[in-house]
C-alpha cells in the first residue's frame, strides 16, 4: 500500500467543473512529478463528478489505457550507466554524490536488467484502483453483472494490466463475465500500427505540428544539464560515449526509480523542483511525437464507435469494451480526439502547454467513454481523462455530456477526412 499512497499523496488540486483546467506550471507546483511527463505515475484520486441529466443513467463504457509503471524500456539504458559508472569509478573521476549513487546503482543493477520492460508492483496495483473507481463512479453499469470484453496488446506489461484491472471488476462483482484477449485478430483496437497486424493501413505519420516552424520563440531554462555533470564528476575526460546521451540516461533513470521502487538512489544529483523548471521544453518534444501518428489511431477510434453503436442498438450485449496499449497509441488518439483542446496545434511554441501537457499519457494512463441513456432512449456520452471529466471539440450545451449523435457523427467526419 505504501506505493498507492505515493500515488495519492499530490491529490491536492482544486476539483474543477465545465472545462476549466488548472494551468500547467501551476500544477508543476503543486506536484512537481509531473514533469516527469509519459514516466509520471498515475494519481489515483476520486475527483467529483457532475450529476448525469436528469432521468439519464449509465449503462455502457468504453476505454483505452496504457500499461502501468514498469521498469525502463531497453537493457541499453541500465548497460550504457553501468559502462559509464565503472569507468569513471576506475579513473577516480566521481564525485562523492557520483560515487554513491553508484554503489546504489550496482547493488540494483541485476533486478534492473531482469526487470527491463515488466511491469511492476506499482503498475499492476495502478489498474486495480482505476477498475474498483470506475467500478464505483459507474455502479449501475456493472450491478447486474453482464459481459466484458478486455483486448490487450501483445507485449506482457499491457496483457499483466488488463489481468490486474479485469481481476478487480470480477471482485468487486462476481457476476460480471470477462474474457480477455491479446491477439493479432484484435490489434487494429488497440494497436493497429503493429507490424503483426494483419490489416494494413496508410494513414499519414510523422506529421509536423505548427510550432516546430516558430522554435526560435520559446527561451526556455538549460542548467540542469550541466548541474547534474558537476554533481557526478570531477571531470568528464576519458569516458566512454557522448555526455549529453549519458546525461539523458541520467535523467531517464531519475523518472523511472518511483515507478520500480528506487527512490532516492539518485539523491543529490537532481531534483524534481529542478526537472520541474525545464519541463516545458521536453513538453514540446512530447507534443510532437504525439501529433505526429495521430491520424494512425483511426482504426482505435472506429473500434470505439463501431462497438459503442453496438451496445446502443442492441446487436452487442456488452457493458464494457475495455483496451490495454502503449503511449505511443493513447498520446496520438488524445490529439485525434482532442481531448482537452489536445487537436489545437498552436503555431506558438509557448501555447502548447495549454492544450498538451505530457503527464496526461502517463503510466496507466487511461480515456473512459461514459455512455448514458434515458426512457427516451436518447443517449449521450461523457469522456474522462485519467479520471477527470474532459472537453471534447464537439458541439454541446450541456458539458461534460455530449449527444452521441453529435458525437458519431463529428468523429466519423474526422475519421473519413482526405488525406
Amino acid at each position: 500500500m505504501k506505493k498507492i499512497i505515493f500515488s495519492v499523496a499530490f491529490a491536492l488540486l482544486p476539483l474543477l467543473s465545465w472545462g476549466q483546467q488548472v494551468p500547467a506550471l501551476d500544477q508543476l507546483k503543486a506536484d512537481p512529478r509531473k514533469s516527469y511527463g509519459t514516466d509520471y505515475p498515475y494519481l489515483l484520486e476520486t475527483p467529483t463528478l457532475t450529476k448525469a441529466p436528469k432521468g439519464y443513467k449509465p449503462f455502457y463504457i468504453s476505454h483505452y489505457a496504457r500499461h502501468g509503471s514498469r521498469y525502463y524500456w531497453s537493457t541499453s539504458l541500465y548497460k550504457e550507466l553501468d559502462t559509464l559508472l565503472t569507468v569513471a569509478h576506475d579513473k577516480q573521476l566521481l564525485t562523492a554524490t557520483g560515487e554513491a549513487f553508484r554503489t546504489k546503482f550496482m547493488a540494483a543493477k541485476q533486478e534492473l536488467m531482469t526487470g527491463v520492460t515488466e511491469l511492476t508492483d506499482l503498475g499492476w496495483q495502478q489498474h486495480q484502483g482505476i477498475a474498483r473507481i470506475m467500478y464505483n463512479n459507474f455502479p449501475e453499469v456493472f450491478e447486474k453483472g453482464g459481459n466484458v470484453l478486455a483486448i490487450s496488446s501483445l507485449v506482457g506489461r499491457c496483457v499483466i494490466s488488463m489481468s490486474a484491472f479485469c481481476q478487480e471488476l470480477v471482485q468487486c462483482n462476481p457476476k460480471l463475465e470477462i474474457r480477455e484477449q491479446s491477439s493479432r485478430f484484435t490489434l487494429d483496437g488497440v494497436v493497429p500500427t503493429d507490424g503483426q497486424n494483419p490489416v494494413k493501413h496508410n494513414y499519414p505519420k510523422d506529421l509536423k505540428p505548427r510550432y516546430e516552424q516558430h522554435r526560435d520563440l520559446f527561451k526556455g531554462i538549460n542548467v540542469l544539464r550541466d548541474n547534474i555533470v558537476k554533481r557526478m564528476f570531477v571531470s568528464t575526460e576519458g569516458l566512454p560515449g557522448r555526455m549529453h546521451h549519458n546525461v539523458s540516461n541520467l535523467i531517464n533513470l531519475y523518472t523511472s526509480l518511483p515507478s520500480i521502487n528506487h527512490e532516492g538512489m539518485m539523491e543529490g544529483i537532481l531534483t524534481d523542483e529542478e526537472y520541474a523548471a525545464e519541463w516545458e521544453n521536453d513538453n514540446l518534444g512530447v507534443f510532437s511525437w504525439v501529433y505526429s501518428s495521430q491520424y494512425q489511431m483511426i482504426p482505435i477510434l472506429q473500434d470505439i464507435m463501431k462497438k459503442a453503436q453496438a451496445a446502443i442498438d442492441g446487436t452487442s450485449d456488452r457493458v464494457a469494451d475495455l483496451r490495454f496499449g502503449h503511449d505511443t497509441c493513447i498520446g496520438p488518439l488524445t490529439v485525434l480526439m482532442g481531448i482537452n483542446g489536445a487537436d489545437r496545434d498552436p503555431e506558438d511554441p509557448n501555447e502548447v502547454k495549454n492544450c498538451y501537457q505530457s503527464w496526461e499519457t502517463c503510466k496507466a494512463s487511461n480515456i473512459q467513454l461514459v455512455f448514458y441513456r434515458n426512457n427516451q432512449a436518447d443517449v449521450l456520452v461523457k469522456c474522462l481523462m485519467n479520471g477527470r471529466e474532459a472537453t471534447l471539440p464537439v458541439p454541446t450545451a450541456t458539458y461534460p455530456y455530449y449527444k452521441w449523435t453529435d458525437f458519431l457523427q463529428f468523429y466519423t467526419e474526422r475519421c473519413n477526412q482526405k488525406f
